[in-house]
């Protein structure tokens, strides 16, 4: 169906600007109205690669956690605002010099075949992913514990190597179970095949590319969804995901322009929110070349007007960041701060010998398309650095290449990221990204490393361990060894008739929405 707007209909006819929005509002109310009922469609903006949420790079895609979450039940869960609750876990922690950890398993929750989730199943989990030859790609973080052993529903272990945010991850990336009768009987391709869980839906129906199809299960151990049957179409195209919803087909859609959002936020029959969500906008600086020059570095830092950025392309849908932590992330310091003094960025330019006439070259890479104004974020700050004496040239890849390059400590000089931390720790933001010895990591000197390491792996304390972050946050500002841009807004519109929770973890969850 071509969806029909005000404009639209005016160009038809000639009708009149007076009876159109009444005509067009009445026929939409009718179609909203009908659409709702016992099925949830959703135009989802990405599609499923594969079904095992513990292995392989799609298990590390924080875009497809809203479906996996419908099937999987995860060991620890979290509200939308990155607190921690109860999950599959009822109970959990360390003893108190954190050599050992304890865990305790819900009673009553029971997998897809019927079968009842046992400690045994929890402990044959979490050895599984801490196995790196399993294919879990954090297995250096479950690899944590060891030596389990299980009384009743009370699991209990030893602090193998101590990993501060250990129970964090427990509701991050990776963290679901499986379970182990059904995985061990079926195989990986039989698994992939034919997925069963314990979370609140079942698997009925999947063509890859094109939709899901889920059904309630009736044995959930949680709340009873509100909705017996969710679809969600793939619909990776922005420009389909509106006309989705604007022709009613979908209930629910997220990440349209905001162009577009801001055309359809006061349409009768619709609702929308723009909500923060835990992912944020960056540049990667490697290095090599002109980047190992601190006053390079400082002046493409000092070039950059973030917040006419947020208020131009993003239509004020953004929040500025001087670091790569947002406020809802546990290390957020508002009191670091890097100006906007394009003079200043000339001054130090021209201390290494570069000018406008004279400029400091550079490649940067970035998406096109993958996320909201991310090739256009990039020329805006080209033109910026340009005006001061730096002369970037744009390389545009896919994000799979971004991913390979990264992995081999090969990205450009400059690369744009978006960077996601539901789990809302500094280890898994500022941490990855900037310790070298990550894998994620393009940033090498020792003085960084050194005050990394410790808060990483070392400090016990929590109140310590966050007052170290705070100080290397501060070190990597004031030597502008990242560029920090802006933390993401996520676009919602939806029906009136439904009843949705925005998440920071930018979840689409179909187990929570109400009528």
């Amino acid at each position: 169906m071509i969806p029909l707007s005000r404009r639209h209909f005016l160009q038809i006819g000639g009708a009149s600007a007076l009876t159109v929005p009444a005509l067009g509002g009445l026929l939409w109310s009718k179609r909203a109205r009908a659409a709702i009922g016992d099925t949830l469609t959703i135009a989802y903006n990405v599609n499923l690669p594969s079904w095992d949420p513990t292995v392989g790079g799609s298990s590390v895609n924080p875009t497809l956690q809203s479906i996996y979450k419908s099937v999987f039940d995860q060991y620890i869960d979290q509200n939308p605002d990155l607190s921690f609750t109860a999950g599959m876990l009822t109970d959990w922690g360390w003893n108190e010099d954190r050599t050992r950890a304890h865990m305790t398993v819900r009673e009553g929750a029971r997998w897809h075949d019927g079968k009842p989730v046992t400690a045994e199943d929890i402990v044959w989990n979490l050895k599984r992913v801490s196995d790196p030859a399993n294919g879990n790609v954090v297995s250096v973080i479950w690899a944590g514990m060891a030596n389990y052993t299980v009384s009743g529903n009370r699991i209990e272990c030893d602090v193998a190597t101590y990993v501060p945010d250990y129970f964090k991850w427990m509701a991050f990336l990776t963290a679901y179970v499986i379970p182990p009768h059904y995985y061990e009987e079926v195989g990986a391709e039989g698994f992939e095949q034919n997925p069963i869980g314990s979370g609140p839906y079942t698997v009925e129906q999947f063509e890859r590319g094109s939709l899901l199809r889920l059904k309630a299960f009736a044995d959930y151990w949680g709340p009873k969804p509100a909705f017996e049957n969710v679809i969600f179409k793939f619909v990776t195209d922005p420009t389909s995901r509106v006309a989705e919803i604007e022709s009613g087909a979908s209930d629910i859609t997220i990440d349209v322009p905001f162009e577009e959002y801001d055309r359809l936020k006061t349409k009768a029959g619709l609702k929308a929110v723009a909500h923060p969500v835990s992912d944020i906008a960056m540049i990667f600086f490697n290095d090599i070349g002109v980047m190992e020059d601190a006053n390079v570095r400082k002046a493409m830092v000092h070039a950059v007007d973030r917040e006419a950025i947020v208020e131009r392309l993003l239509r004020g849908y953004g929040v500025v960041l001087h670091t790569l932590e947002a406020p809802e992330y546990d290390a957020f310091d508002a009191s670091i701060k890097v100006a906007y003094d394009p003079e200043l960025a000339k001054r130090l330019l021209a201390d290494s010998g570069y000018s406008p006439d004279n400029p400091a070259r550079l490649t940067i890479q970035t998406t096109k398309g993958y996320r909201p104004k991310d090739y256009e974020t990039i020329q805006a700050i080209v033109a910026m650095w340009r005006k001061v004496g730096i002369e970037a040239e744009i390389e545009v890849y896919e994000i799979a290449k971004h991913f390979e390059l990264r992995g081999q400590d090969k990205l450009a000089e400059a690369a744009f990221y978006t960077w996601g931390n539901a789990s809302g720790d500094p280890n898994n933001s500022t941490g990855f990204a900037m310790f070298g010895p990550s894998p994620h990591s393009v940033w090498d000197t020792d003085d960084l490393d050194g005050m990394l390491a410790p808060v990483m792996f070392g400090e016990k304390d929590d109140a310590k361990r966050m007052a170290g972050w705070n100080k290397a946050l501060r070190h990597i500002a004031e030597n502008a060894y990242v560029l920090p841009l802006y933390q993401y807004f996520q676009p919602v519109l939806y029906k009136e008739e439904l009843n949705f929770t925005p998440y920071v973890q930018n979840y689409i969850l179909p187990q929570v929405m109400k009528k």
